[in-house]
């Protein structure tokens, strides 16, 4: 079982910057992908971002590409989500998952564990 708790959201003018933090559980964390989600209100929750076990592989939705980054610490059983250049459609809770293996996924179903969430609100 891996527990997930993420920290980091707030209020942020636009063209300003976050940075997401969940801190996992467990002993083996270098074995599990780990994922970004968000969820705006009244939308489905979607991909933001992913890494491999390793750290080695990320991917992106091309929303954010370019401006979020997801990074890793192993030895801290940390991953972060760092968010530049935010605008208000950045707005949402966002949610961190872990995957029982290390290759990266996409897709919501394709994650074991999620955290409660953080929010991210992006003022104009």
């Amino acid at each position: 079982q891996v527990q997930l708790v993420e920290s980091g959201g707030g209020l942020v003018q636009a063209g300003g910057s976050l940075r997401l933090s969940c801190a996992a559980s467990g002993r083996t964390f270098s074995g599990y992908a780990m994922g970004w989600f968000r969820q705006a209100p009244g939308k489905e929750r979607e991909f933001v971002a992913a890494i491999s076990g390793s750290g080695g592989t990320t991917y992106y939705a091309d929303s954010v590409k370019g401006r979020f980054t997801i990074s890793r610490d192993n030895a801290k059983n940390q991953v972060y989500l760092q968010m530049n250049s935010l605008t208000p459609e950045d707005t949402a809770d966002y949610y961190c998952a872990a995957r029982r293996r290390a290759g990266i996924a996409l897709k919501r179903d394709e994650y074991d564990y999620w955290g409660q969430g953080t929010q991210v609100t992006v003022s104009s």
